[in-house]
């Protein structure tokens, strides 16, 4: 009979882990491959097999971690994370449920709970979600009134781009993202010589600003998690370096205890 304890000892493994992360990779390759016609055409029959090959390894190792760490299993967000995908996965994938087959690519997200350093990196990003509603909050204000200021400008003299609100805030997100502002501005220039000002200016607010400060909050964000996580595994190293000093100092005690009863013995 295989205990919870040698099934938690195989999971846990680096080598166990650099499987599974080697099966998720391959089965990216074999999906990305079903996207070419020929591809299909010519190595269906392998590709499908790889799939569900994949899939199968992706529900025993689950089981196996639900068996290893029972409830425990549960507690974690990273494995409720993976439950979540291979649960969409094994949904079957005809008739109403058809449009799930493409969902089958959320299984290359099990690298992000499978690598550290990729939940360190998300971790981080979830940290900086705090911040980042402050920011986005901000974002969005200065976006309403530059979009105000554009339309009540410019909707006459180029109405394809600010001819209402709707229009001027999509015009206005084109232009923060850098994406054919040049031309948005040196055609409105034509007919209006100062409007070079109205867009240096938002740039400089909403780009160069307001969007480098996410930069900076998510940088932190990840910084303040990394730091927290060094700091975990220093206590945690100081606590087994202090329960294996105790034990040392327990067989030491009683190493002397029975020295003190052999020398008593002789006497």
């Amino acid at each position: 009979m295989i205990t919870r304890e040698q099934v938690r000892s195989l999971v846990t493994r680096k080598g166990f882990q650099r499987f599974i992360i080697g099966v998720i990779v391959v089965n990216a390759i074999t999906l990305g491959f079903e996207t070419s016609p020929g591809m299909v055409a010519e190595f269906g029959g392998v590709l499908h097999f790889a799939d569900r090959a994949a899939l199968a390894i992706f529900v025993t190792e689950i089981l196996l971690r639900i068996y290893a760490f029972g409830w425990a299993f549960f507690r974690d967000s990273w494995n409720i994370f993976d439950l979540v995908i291979i649960g969409i996965a094994i949904v079957p994938a005809t008739g109403e449920f058809s449009v799930l087959r493409s969902l089958r690519i959320l299984r290359v997200l099990r690298l992000i709970s499978v690598v550290p350093s990729m939940r360190r990196v998300v971790g981080g990003l979830l940290a900086a979600v705090p911040g980042m509603a402050s920011i986005a909050a901000l974002l969005a204000l200065v976006l309403y009134v530059a979009g105000v200021m554009a339309t009540k400008l410019f909707q006459h003299l180029q109405p394809e781009h600010f001819a209402d609100m709707g229009t001027t805030l999509f015009t206005l997100f084109q232009v923060m993202t850098g994406e054919g502002w040049p031309d948005i501005a040196r055609e409105l220039m034509r007919k209006a010589p100062l409007a070079w000002i109205f867009f240096v200016t938002y740039i400089i607010v909403s780009s160069f600003a307001v969007l480098n400060m996410f930069i900076a909050v998510v940088v932190n964000g990840m910084d303040r998690g990394m730091t927290e996580e060094l700091v975990e595994a220093e206590e945690k190293h100081a606590a087994e370096q202090k329960a294996s000093d105790e034990l040392l100092l327990t067989e030491i005690r009683a190493l002397r205890a029975e020295i003190a009863e052999l020398r008593a013995a002789r006497e």
